[in-house]
């Protein structure tokens, strides 16, 4: 008689280490644009930011999203299902209103506003990857009834994801597509309104994550030849030099450099906390740390808006001085954890009760 329970395997420390980091990105990233007022073309920090750090947790929740012990049968699946969408749905819905609430001179329409943006006022992530998280498992239920196991299915769904990346950078032919200027579709609406049309931009992250946990020992083997390092490093830097400075491609061929940098530099970011793993460990004070932020990234995502700060000041500054990258990184992410912090106290304080920590955190 087979036994269905799923064996949990030890957590790695640097991968939580490593979410801790992507989530001091994201913040400090939010800091800079939404605190600071900062603009993409004055800022010497957002634009690289941007470039992969959303990429990269999207990466990371892909890479967990791969168990290789999961059964996938129907209870599996609509279990597995339910509790990713109470998760996901219930704190953002709660936060959400909270952050139109508090933020706002002016509730309602700042709701109908945010609604109809695709960012949803910043809530778009886990709504996104509730989209993420559902496509992956009927997938992966329709992938455990096929009677030989290969490498196709997932690499097939990874290449469809980015045609539909691809489309976001068409403006000749999608609505969607950055830089239209045509008349809007209903499609277009809805992309807007559901956010969906994140899932467009992010998913082949959340796949290359998890194609790389699936043939780990594969990848392990790649990651540590020696001739993979010096090549990413090398096309990396010329791509996102092209990607942020030269422009030389132009029209639809702009976004090879760009995707070509996301990719590189989440793997980069990858490769150097599993190299240095013994700095992540529960025994420093940057792993346990870091590993702590990694473990509480639901909570911080949905609390930390609460906490921006209103400086256009800054902004303004760094428009007129411009090319200070240290400067400008270091004043997001310096700010960015004291904002962490309070994130982190806010949620001790609720995580006090148990009917809050089950339904606004998922933790019973």
């Amino acid at each position: 008689m087979e036994n269905n329970v799923v064996v949990k395997k030890p957590r790695l420390e640097w991968l939580d280490a490593l979410r801790g980091f992507t989530m001091i990105l994201v913040v400090a990233n939010h800091v800079a644009g939404m605190g600071f007022g900062e603009e993409w073309k004055h800022s010497s920090a957002i634009p690289f930011l941007i470039l992969f750090r959303m990429p990269l947790f999207f990466f990371v929740s892909g890479f967990l999203a791969y168990k290789a012990s999961q059964i996938w049968d129907l209870k599996n699946f609509g279990l597995l299902l339910w509790k990713k969408i109470k998760v996901q749905t219930i704190p953002t819905v709660v936060f959400f209103f909270l952050a139109m609430a508090i933020l706002n001179r002016h509730f309602w329409p700042a709701v109908e506003e945010s609604f109809h943006a695709p960012l949803k006022g910043g809530y778009w992530f886990t709504i996104a990857l509730l989209y993420m998280f559902i496509i992956y498992y009927v997938f992966s239920y329709l992938e455990s009834k096929l009677k030989w196991k290969s490498w196709i299915p997932i690499t097939l769904l990874f290449l469809i994801s980015l045609a539909f990346y691809e489309t976001n950078y068409l403006p000749k032919y999608f609505s969607w597509a950055q830089g239209y200027k045509g008349a809007k579709t209903d499609l277009f609406y809805f992309l807007q309104d559901s956010s969906f049309g994140q899932v467009f931009l992010y998913f082949p992250f959340f796949l290359y994550g998890n194609i790389v946990h699936r043939y780990w020992d594969k990848w392990q083997r790649v990651m540590d030849s020696k001739w993979f390092f010096p090549i990413i490093i090398t096309v990396v830097i010329l791509a996102t030099l092209d990607a942020l400075k030269w422009r030389t491609l132009r029209m639809t061929w702009a976004i090879l450099p760009l995707t070509v940098s996301r990719f590189g530099l989440l793997t980069i970011t990858f490769m150097y906390f599993r190299h240095y793993q013994q700095y992540f460990t529960k025994f420093t004070f940057m792993g346990v740390s870091l590993q702590y932020i990694g473990r509480r990234t639901l909570d911080i995502y949905l609390i930390h808006f609460l906490f921006m700060p209103d400086l256009p000041q800054i902004g303004e500054f760094f428009k007129s001085y411009p090319h200070n990258f240290v400067i400008d990184i270091l004043l997001s992410a310096v700010l960015g954890l004291v904002i962490i912090g309070f994130s982190i106290i806010t949620s001790n304080i609720l995580r006090i009760s148990p009917f809050f920590k089950k339904w606004l955190f998922g933790r019973s």
